[in-house]
């Protein structure tokens, strides 16, 4: 029953995507087709057509009747209605489908002033991560707080390789075997749809190298949420500090964290 309801669902979204859709926004002339319009959107057989798919099997999907879509005929789909982002990811999420474009491949790397210019007037530490957890932008006390990590000057520094092949994030992270081990397991559930990606390959193939606590860890296949929670530090100027981790998605970026570090009162 359940599959059921999912298969009238995606139909149901299909043909109304359809429905809304212009012929002049599909590239079709406007009595394409030929005949008169009873609506303002696309025809069943013009969606087909621009899908390259039978005008049958198209029509058993907006009724429901068949759960043999694949998701190159739903990327198809999704292009010939003109879906934004929003529309298309909700689509492979009704099918529960994985999109072949995935979300993070058809944004633009362009990011927003308005972001990072947010996470420079945080008053706690803050720092912005990709979907591959190199350092976007950070403000001043996350730079003070991450020595070895965040104060370089050149390109965007992973937090993966800080934290698996740098000293400094040793010394600095309390409890730094335990604390590593979460790290690998929150980034397997963080690139779950990325484990094919060629940069996440050669990620995990130069740290898999180059630390044995990483190789062991990743093979593991430990996946847990990247929830914050405690964070505490052994700053080399600072002392004992201790933070209450908190995490955001970026609404029209979710390829990107926010991470912001909270100082935790708890002893005041």
């Amino acid at each position: 029953m359940e599959a059921d309801l999912a298969r009238r669902a995606l139909g149901d979204f299909i043909k109304t995507q359809r429905e809304q859709t212009p012929p002049s926004q599909a590239g079709l002339p406007h009595l394409a087709l030929g005949g008169r319009r009873r609506t303002p959107g696309l025809r069943r057989e013009e969606v087909a057509q621009l899908c390259g798919i039978s005008v049958t099997w198209y029509t058993w999907i907006e009724q429901g009747r068949t759960d043999s879509v694949s998701p190159q005929a739903l990327a198809r789909i999704a292009e010939a209605l003109h879906l934004p982002r929003a529309k298309r990811a909700y689509l492979f999420e009704l099918a529960g489908k994985k999109d072949p474009v995935l979300p993070e491949q058809q944004a633009s790397d362009h990011i927003a002033p308005e972001i990072l210019e947010t996470v420079r007037h945080f008053r706690a530490p803050a720092y912005l991560l990709d979907r591959y957890w190199n350092a976007v932008t950070w403000n001043a006390p996350a730079r003070k707080l991450f020595s070895g990590w965040l104060d370089v000057r050149s390109g965007h520094p992973n937090l993966l390789r800080f934290m698996f092949a740098s000293a400094a994030a040793q010394a600095l992270t309390v409890d730094w075997e335990q604390r590593a081990r979460r790290v690998v397991a929150e980034f397997r559930a963080d690139c779950a749809s990325l484990l094919d990606d060629p940069e996440v390959q050669a990620l995990v193939d130069e740290l898999s190298a180059g630390n044995a606590l990483f190789k062991r860890a990743w093979r593991l296949q430990d996946v847990v949420e990247r929830e914050g929670g405690e964070r505490r530090f052994r700053h080399p100027q600072q002392g004992e500090l201790r933070y209450r981790q908190v995490n955001f998605r970026v609404a029209n970026r979710p390829d990107l964290k926010l991470v912001t570090l909270m100082p935790d009162n708890d002893d005041d």
